[in-house]
């Protein structure tokens, strides 16, 4: 009845925002992608000399662990109620899990590491908690193994930590390769699940397909990369071997996809178009194992081609999905993608070509990444802080 949705959205008109996990932690992440890249842009340039981030690393940390990781937690909070018909965090409780993530962005800025650290690693546990419980009390085994993701990536953060400040013996960048490693394999699988399904619901034409073969070499080596880095075989000629059978198996996997077939659609092609830089990483990740190529240029394929677009397309497609919305983009969405895809390719390509440009681009990369989740912030910050239009609740 019209008056039921209407007193439905009156009702949920105060609290929307903490609805469902992908509200704040969508938001949030924008507004964290916009700033965090934008005021390292500025610093990188000069203009703000050390005022920001004390370094490349932490840069890195807090787009891997701040960024990806509130988009990831957002998404399998609301998926998760989806797979098991459970509820996941809500209201007080999300709102607690979201202070903690909020808590370790602002202590990372200051010299209290271990508090910083503490925060960091209680988000995790949390954010692990949040969706164990729906899973474990449904049953729902297939999906098991993103309890062990946010875990093994709270484990990842808290090297990288403990690294930082000089409580254990080992590598910094560890933690931070093992963490982009962990992400990717979970792009690896929800991509396996989820674009083939999207691109043939929004193209009849298209006839996407799956071949066992092709999945099980897919997913396995990117398994065999978690390990190999975790032990600190990054490089050498197994490691280019297995970084480029990565590639060929992920290449096949999306060319079996169609993804030419998917121009005329935005919200599906920044699936296949991100999909595409895993491939680059990989191929990169390949050469920079034979030193042919800088480690940097494949970690940035992978950090700004393959989760920063993949990010973006599944936030705004979730977001509408999940507040009544038709799956449709607009031409502020589609500029979004573009800007994201251009700067994976001032980021990646112009150094490889021209690395005398290096700096430029990277600051050029910056400017267009912050442009484009400024935008998406200001666009979906009504969309995800109001109550669903349908009146149903979430």
């Amino acid at each position: 009845m019209p008056g039921g949705s209407e007193s439905r959205s009156r009702e949920a008109g105060g609290t929307a925002l903490f609805a469902l996990g992908f509200r704040p932690f969508y938001l949030l992440a924008g507004l964290l992608a916009a700033l965090s890249i934008g005021l390292w842009t500025a610093q990188l340039s000069g203009w703000l000399g050390t005022a920001y981030l004390a370094g490349p690393m932490w840069h890195a940390h807090e787009m891997l662990f701040g960024y990806a990781f509130a988009v990831i937690v957002g998404f399998l909070f609301t998926a998760g109620r989806n797979w098991t018909g459970l509820p996941t965090p809500a209201g007080a409780r999300l709102g607690g899990i979201v202070a903690l993530w909020l808590a370790a962005r602002v202590l990372v800025l200051t010299p209290y590491a271990l508090p910083a650290a503490a925060a960091d690693i209680a988000f995790a546990l949390a954010a692990a908690w949040g969706i164990a419980v729906p899973l474990v009390k449904s049953g729902n085994r297939r999906n098991y193994f993103f309890i062990a993701l946010l875990l093994a990536l709270g484990a990842a953060n808290l090297g990288f930590h403990l690294a930082m400040a000089g409580r254990v013996d080992l590598p910094v960048r560890r933690g931070l390769v093992v963490g982009l490693d962990l992400v990717l394999f979970a792009m690896a699988v929800m991509g396996g699940r989820v674009i083939p399904m999207f691109t043939q619901n929004a193209i009849p034409a298209a006839r996407p397909r799956r071949l066992p073969w092709v999945e099980r070499i897919a997913l396995g080596s990117v398994l065999a990369l978690v390990a190999a880095d975790t032990l600190g075989f990054e490089q050498g000629l197994p490691a280019a071997v297995l970084a480029g059978v990565a590639a060929l198996a992920h290449g096949t996997r999306l060319a079996l996809w169609q993804p030419w077939l998917t121009r005329r659609r935005p919200i599906v092609w920044i699936l296949h178009a991100s999909y595409a830089w895993i491939v680059v990483h990989l191929a990169l990740r390949a050469l920079a194992a034979l030193s042919l190529v800088a480690p940097g240029i494949a970690s940035h394929a992978l950090a700004v081609g393959a989760i920063g677009g993949l990010t973006l397309g599944m936030m705004t497609r979730t977001a509408r999905g999940h507040t009544g919305r038709p799956l449709q983009t607009g031409a502020i969405e589609t500029l979004c993608y573009a800007l994201v895809m251009c700067a994976a390719v001032a980021r990646v390509a112009v150094p490889l070509i021209v690395p005398a440009a290096t700096l430029a681009a990277t600051l050029a990369a910056g400017a267009l990444w912050s442009l484009a989740f400024a935008l998406f912030t200001a666009t979906y910050w009504p969309i995800l802080s109001r109550p669903r239009l349908d009146g149903k609740p979430g």
